[in-house]
């Protein structure tokens, strides 16, 4: 077995490695449509962020947008975001969100109807601690639905 001789240049070269951060994976893109005096989906937006998605925000309302990505009323919540291709309609988890974006299925995105306490962006001190259950349903093209996560 032949070895290579410590030198200081490699010592020098292994130092320097190990001091440069770790290229960090890129921020996963989306689009946030909201209304501009709500407070909880600034909330959301941050629970995001700190998972890794970058969001460009836009202060309209989220009327609109959710008819145009064909997410059904009836799921609605205070704000809708594109990311991935996919409709995230309300105060959806971020893991749900990366597991949607790993297992890609056929659908329109995921939804967390109303405004669930203890859900993210609804869990702030203002709340107590106090945590409602909910599930994440997973919105097929024909708009039907699974559960796709429940917390309880």
């Amino acid at each position: 077995m032949k070895t290579t001789p410590v030198t200081r240049r490699s010592l020098l070269l292994a130092g320097v490695a190990l001091a440069l951060p770790a290229a960090a994976a890129p921020a996963v893109q989306g689009e946030i449509w909201k209304s501009p005096s709500c407070g909880c989906c600034k909330d959301w937006i941050a629970h995001m962020q700190a998972a890794g998605f970058a969001l460009t925000v836009h202060e309209t309302g989220n009327t609109a947008i959710r008819g145009r990505l064909k997410m059904p009323a009836p799921l609605g919540s205070c704000h809708t975001a594109l990311i991935g291709g996919y409709a995230i309609e309300g105060h959806v988890p971020a893991r749900e969100v990366q597991r949607l974006l790993k297992e890609r299925p056929q659908a329109v995105g995921l939804a967390v109807p109303g405004m669930p306490i203890g859900s993210p962006g609804m869990d702030g001190p203002e709340y107590g601690g106090q945590r409602d259950p909910y599930d994440v349903l997973l919105v097929q093209a024909d708009g039907r639905t699974r559960v796709f996560a429940s917390y309880r």
